[in-house]
């Protein structure tokens, strides 16, 4: 059975036809999310850093309302509109995690919706 979740506090909420999550049996598939603010849900003002960590604040609130966090995370798909922000993107990314290492893609790819440079989704398991 699926349990659609579109609810999470302080995640923004989808702007399109989509759930923040989707519960089936012990995982959870988190949409992924881009640099909005949850208030907003207008891009945040910023560049790579700021959009990086605003996403990863967002997945954070979307884990949360699923009594989660990073620590139950198997796998993350990360998508960047340029690789040269690899590096640091991935410095973050590390920071946020605590030590936690689930399998992972990064892709660079041509747009991004609303003109992000930065995307991330998850798979994460109860």
């Amino acid at each position: 059975m699926l349990d659609y979740i579109s609810d999470a506090a302080n995640a923004p909420k989808a702007i399109g036809p989509y759930s923040q999550a989707v519960l089936y049996g012990g995982l959870a598939f988190l949409s992924g999310q881009l640099p909005l603010d949850p208030q907003t849900g207008k891009l945040i003002e910023g560049g790579i850093e700021e959009q990086t960590s605003q996403v990863l604040h967002n997945l954070e609130a979307v884990l949360k309302r699923l009594g989660m966090d990073f620590s139950n995370v198997v796998k993350s798909t990360i998508y960047l509109s340029d690789l040269k922000h690899f590096a640091l993107v991935n410095a973050i990314y590390e920071k946020k995690l605590q030590g936690s290492k689930p399998a992972r893609a990064t892709v660079q790819v041509a747009a991004l919706p609303l003109g992000a440079m930065v995307e991330i989704e998850m798979v994460a398991a109860r």
